[in-house]
């Protein structure tokens, strides 16, 4: 357990992004921030990081070393700051999560898989790219598909309704959860959970 984990959430960077359905990937790891204690500082690879201790193990031992990452390029050029610290970290393409918005899951739900193609999503792309693999995990927070004939690329870009973000707290805590899962239980057993009837 001592070989470090990058998880990454992707965003759009500056306060008009903020609330964006686009960024709930950095939403997820600021309550991941806040859940261990930590402030999220600048590193050189162009983004906001936080070096933590995820979980906790039998026996009260502290969780693995986990670097949680929001990158301050824009979602379209990710993969320059993930690139840079999975190298920085040594970190293998079987330990690096990327926490994103999916435009094809309902809001609300958690899916996760390793793996796959980008769906359209520049950030995921850019990321393949980089790093020269589709084979990192992916937790995917469901925002929903943009309604009428609205443009998914404005929908993304919008913050979410009044009603949504009633749920987005429980969101946000529960795709923080599957991260945490996946980290110290492995990605089967968070799918069996997060993919699960409730």
């Amino acid at each position: 357990m001592t070989d470090p984990w990058l998880v990454v959430g992707l965003g759009n960077p500056g306060p008009s992004y903020a609330g964006n359905r686009h960024n709930v990937g950095q939403m997820v790891l600021d309550e991941l921030g806040r859940r261990a204690g930590v402030a999220f500082g600048s590193h050189r690879s162009r983004a906001q990081v936080a070096d933590v201790r995820l979980g906790v193990l039998p026996g009260g031992v502290p969780g693995p070393r986990v670097l949680l990452a929001k990158p301050t390029s824009y979602m379209n050029v990710s993969g320059g700051p993930v690139a840079s610290l999975s190298s920085y970290l040594g970190v293998p393409v079987e330990r690096l999560v990327v926490v994103h918005d999916e435009l094809d899951i309902p809001f609300a739900q958690v899916k996760l898989k390793r793996g796959g193609g980008e769906g359209g999503h520049n950030g995921l792309r850019s990321i393949t790219s980089a790093v020269g693999s589709k084979d990192y995990v992916r937790v995917r927070v469901g925002v929903g598909r943009p309604p009428g004939r609205m443009d998914p690329a404005d929908f993304v870009l919008k913050d979410f309704s009044t009603v949504e973000r009633k749920d987005l707290p429980w969101l946000v805590d529960a795709a923080a959860d599957a991260v945490e899962m996946v980290v110290l239980e492995g990605l089967e057993a968070a799918q069996q959970r997060f993919h699960s009837p409730s």
